[in-house]
């Protein structure tokens, strides 16, 4: 039956129990295709009925249907026309998350959470001053990204519209792992509550199937407020905001998922429908991964839902191992997580130390800002956060860490070119941003020892915020230094002479030692090196090129206004006259693709960094 859905409308045809044969077939499918390629299959399997519902009821693209985050769109893209992931988040491919490229059903492709319930409030808007007042907007957002003040900030504005905005709140307990904080408690009470579930088996025995009269009052009465009033009162939490409440719904109940839309889209104004579903439905070994219902697997066994290939010692693992090591040493210690305790490494810590582990749900913000305070009651925080969602609070690192001079220490893991999950998660921004925030000091290790190195000197500062970024993925051998020469490390030297030297900063080092060795190959004396913390600016950098004919730099972060640049500046204003060569990434959003795929896109590879360094030398 999959094969018959090209859009919306073929979904629109099918009878209810087609629908639902549907959702068994979508299931099998995302099973089949996400095992061959990896990516989010515990999201995708919890929404499956949800998403049939909505392309139900609602008319996409003429309305318009917002994913937030959008890890979530595989049932969306399948509906919509794209039913081949054969590759699936790789070059040529579709996206892994919701791509205006791909098709006009997209709309919002950031993938960065609590974002949802703002752009709906600005479409929804939008329309009514055009008078376009049959449309619908709606917003699909988890009771995770609830978590996120951004959706509050929303919330509070759409109270006061009257647009037409549904949103539509997929609670399955859970972002990552299980929801953390006070929103999940009070919404943990509808989901456990025995007199909700008394009450839908209630409504089951008694109408649900026993002819179209009793069918009617089984839709009427599963909706509206008398579920919920029974367990919550009057005053509901979304009520207290002035938004209409329609719920608690089965999520995997096509039938009782569309009554609670086409009322929803009836009301005229904005409403909330609150949507239970299950991470991981239907495949058994998701729903028994207690650590985070298969949120994002790579290759996988279909059967048993193993690893293909078991996963490489990790830069994350190393940081998981180090703090752990230095928690046991030192009681003041504090990991912060945003909802990600297990993808940062943090998970290991919380084990042992379980109170000194907080999860702020996904509040990059708050966490920054609450580190800092932690900071000034005598406590070193450690913030452990993927570097593209650091973003989100830099006002927070520039005046609450650092104006205050605020000893906070950030892991940012997936620095630099992270590739498969596409434009709003590389991790490149970081060393563009965070330079220019004063008295903090950057380090950006090239392997496992100076990673441990590295934080271990990070935890020791305790007037300044201190980062350490690191990129996704499996780390290699240890890369040692042949000598220290002017505080920096030396990695390979070929000759006596300085035509070229080749800095390459953290993971690039391994690049830098490549590129010289090709130098040398061509008869040109080279040497490469690095430092593990790179801003503010090495002391001993000018001594170490002094001499140098021409000075490259190579960094996994934007080459404008990068390290290398402020390296570069520095260096001419204390009188070096070398020429400077500037590798990093261009200044625009990279489409998803492999790490390799990129780096040789951008020309980060070492035989086009070879080619250009070796053309100056020639001239």
């Amino acid at each position: 039956m999959l094969e018959r859905i090209g859009s919306p409308g073929d979904l629109r045809a099918l009878s209810p129990a087609e629908a639902i044969d549907l959702a068994g077939e979508i299931r099998t499918y995302l099973v089949d295709s996400v095992s061959r390629t990896g990516g989010h299959l515990g999201p995708n399997l919890g929404v499956v009925e949800l998403t049939i519902g909505l392309h139900r009821v609602f008319d996409s693209p003429n309305d318009t249907i917002v994913f937030d985050t959008g890890h979530q769109a595989y049932v969306h893209k399948l509906l919509t026309g794209r039913g081949d992931f054969s590759s699936l988040r790789s070059r040529g491919g579709i996206s892994g998350y919701p791509a205006r490229a791909e098709s006009e059903h997209d709309v919002v492709e950031n993938s960065h959470a609590s974002t949802a319930i703002s752009w709906a409030a600005g479409i929804a808007r939008g329309r009514t001053l055009r008078g376009e007042t049959g449309r619908h907007t709606v917003a699909v957002i988890g009771d995770g990204a609830l978590t996120g003040g951004m959706a509050w900030e929303a919330l509070n504005a759409v109270a006061a519209s009257n647009d037409n905005v549904v949103i539509v709140v997929n609670d399955n307990g859970r972002s990552y792992a299980p929801t953390a904080g006070g929103l999940a408690r009070r919404l943990d009470t509808i989901r456990t509550d025995p007199r909700y579930e008394q009450f839908l088996g209630w409504g089951k025995r008694t109408f649900h199937d026993r002819g179209p009269v009793r069918n009617f009052t089984y839709s009427t009465v599963m909706h509206g407020k008398r579920a919920l009033k029974g367990l919550i009162g009057s005053d509901g939490m979304f009520e207290d905001l002035g938004i209409k409440y329609m719920g608690p719904v089965d999520g995997h109940d096509i039938p009782q998922v569309e009554e609670a839309l086409r009322q929803a889209r009836a009301y005229g104004a904005p409403v909330i429908v609150h949507v239970l579903t299950d991470k991981g439905r239907g495949y058994t070994p998701a729903e028994q991964d207690d650590a985070d219902r298969f949120h994002a697997v790579g290759k996988i066994h279909p059967e048993t839902g193993l690893p293909i290939e078991p996963s490489r010692f990790g830069w994350t693992s190393v940081f998981a191992d180090e703090i752990l090591a230095a928690g046991a040493e030192r009681e003041d210690l504090i990991g912060i997580t945003a909802a990600m305790l297990d993808p940062v490494g943090l998970a290991p810590f919380a084990r042992e130390f379980p109170d000194r582990v907080i999860d702020v749900g996904i509040a990059e913000q708050h966490a920054v800002t609450s580190a800092a305070g932690l900071a000034f009651t005598g406590m070193h925080p450690v913030f452990a956060v993927y570097a593209t969602f650091l973003n989100r609070a830099f006002d927070q690192v520039l005046m609450d860490v650092a104006l205050h001079k605020a000893g906070v220490t950030f892991m940012l893991d997936r620095a630099g070119i992270t590739g498969d999950d596409g434009a709003s998660h590389n991790g490149m921004w970081d060393m563009a941003l965070l330079m220019h925030v004063p008295g903090l000091k950057l380090a950006a290790p090239r392997d496992e020892p100076t990673l441990r190195s590295a934080f271990r000197d990070a935890i020791q500062v305790d007037d300044a915020p201190t980062v350490v970024r690191y990129p996704k993925g499996a780390i290699g051998a240890p890369i040692p230094a042949i000598r220290v020469e002017s505080g920096l490390d030396v990695l390979a030297e070929h000759g006596t002479g300085r035509d070229a030297v080749v800095l390459g900063l953290g993971p690039m080092a391994a690049t830098a030692i490549e590129v010289a060795g090709k130098l040398a190959a061509e008869g040109f004396d080279t040497l490469a090196a690095t430092a593990t913390w790179v801003h503010p600016v090495p002391d001993g950098l000018t001594e170490l090129i002094a001499g140098a004919r021409v000075v490259i730099t190579i960094e996994d972060g934007l080459v404008d206004a990068g390290i290398g640049e402020e390296w570069a500046s520095f260096a001419r204003q204390s009188g070096v006259e070398a020429e400077f060569r500037h590798f990093g990434v261009p200044r625009r959003f990279l489409d998803h693709a492999s790490r390799a795929q990129i780096i040789d896109e951008v020309g980060l590879d070492a035989a086009s960094i070879t080619a250009s360094t070796a053309a100056i030398l020639h001239a």
